[in-house]
């Protein structure tokens, strides 16, 4: 077995030829830095090309040691420090978080996310493209980025629109944690194992008995089964309420509110409690990536993404810097002065025209000249 070590990343490989990365970011959850995102792209890229890596494992490290948290997504800190400083590493740091997504998502070799903990943002970006997404019951995941000024990147809009029913509007809008019964029902796990279990699993890895990545797959599936872990079945929007499923089918933001008032349920006013948090501007915006990425290939959705991100700093068309942002000011309220009172503006979901929306969608770049137009 042979080791390298960088900043929060430990990477390994096994002596049957499995690469095994653990996050050991514990006190920020896994937060990503771009730091983490170059040493999981090197990794990948190098064990992509080596015939003697048949497999690919990552995992997260909790404050008690492995596992217990996964990866609560980028480092949004950083993301408000960069945006107020003009510093160029924010332009980097999406660009090449959107490249390792798509690296994951078109991996020719079977790439195992323990999705054990937390497991929010960009760390569903760096798990939902693995051929075996594992989940447990202390699984919280989430697509929350409604909640400070942001849209679900990291390739949100293209496996969030491929959720059953309006599965996909709902959790884009609202940001709602899941359990591994919805992650799996929904189409954003693949099989529940135990969390007692994964330390097992995780020392399995390194004597599977197979030789290419095709036997390897098989040899895991087989120890999978073996250890009962339950596998995913038909996708269903159940355990969504049919009303809240029906109100997020609803043509705009407004009619979805509507809907969930008209409904006068427990899980409709839940996810309205929710809404009401976010920020209005955010939500028109989130319906319409949904909904647009819904056709998108993987690689136009993520293009459309890093578009959307660059305006969510430079918001330009709205007459604003990145001080008066949406984003910098969600991350102000949630994670820098804490205060929960984002000021958002516009204020109300019925004061977004769709000029404020529009301008999202059109890209700062030429095709040519595209940060990620080799994808």
């Amino acid at each position: 077995m042979t080791d390298a070590s960088h900043a929060h990343v430990h990477i390994e490989r096994t002596a049957n030829g499995v690469g095994r990365i653990t996050l050991q970011r514990p006190r920020a959850l896994n937060a990503l830095d771009i730091g983490m995102i170059r040493a999981l792209a090197d990794a990948l890229r190098a064990w992509r090309d080596d015939p003697g890596i048949v497999a690919v494992a990552i995992r997260g490290s909790g404050k008690e040691g492995p596992f217990g948290a996964f990866c609560a997504g980028g480092d949004i800190r950083f993301f408000h420090q960069a945006a107020l400083a003009g510093d160029a590493r924010l332009e980097d740091f999406f660009t090449e978080e959107y490249a390792l997504n798509h690296l994951i998502f078109t991996y020719p070799k079977p790439y195992l996310a323990f999705m054990d903990g937390i497991v929010m943002g960009g760390g569903m970006g760096i798990s939902q493209g693995g051929s075996c997404r594992i989940v447990t019951e202390r699984t919280k995941m989430a697509m929350p980025e409604t909640n400070i000024g942001l849209f679900p990147d990291v390739g949100g809009g293209y496996f969030l629109g491929r959720c059953p029913g309006h599965v996909g509007e709902y959790l884009g809008l609202t940001g709602a944690v899941i359990g591994a019964d919805a992650a799996v029902a929904w189409g954003l796990a693949d099989v529940v194992a135990p969390a007692a279990d994964l330390p097992r699993a995780w020392e399995a890895l390194a004597t599977m008995p197979g030789t290419t990545s095709d036997a390897f797959a098989t040899c895991w599936r087989d120890w999978m089964q073996q250890a009962g872990w339950r596998f995913s079945g038909e996708r269903t929007v159940a355990p969504l309420a049919a009303e809240v499923e029906a109100a997020f089918g609803a043509p705009t933001v407004a009619g979805i509110v509507e809907r969930l008032q008209a409904a006068g349920t427990e899980a409709a006013a839940d996810a309205l409690t929710l809404l009401r948090q976010r920020s209005p501007l955010m939500l028109h915006v989130v319906l319409e990536q949904i909904r647009r990425a819904r056709t998108l290939s993987l690689a136009d959705d993520l293009r459309l993404e890093r578009d959307m991100v660059r305006h969510c700093f430079h918001p330009h068309h709205l007459g604003r810097g990145p001080a008066q942002s949406e984003t910098v000011e969600g991350i102000r309220a949630l994670a820098v002065d804490k205060d929960h009172q984002p000021r958002w503006n516009p204020a109300r979901i019925e004061d977004v025209t769709p000029a404020m929306v529009e301008g999202f969608f059109v890209s700062p770049w030429p095709a040519h000249a595209h940060p990620l137009r080799d994808l």
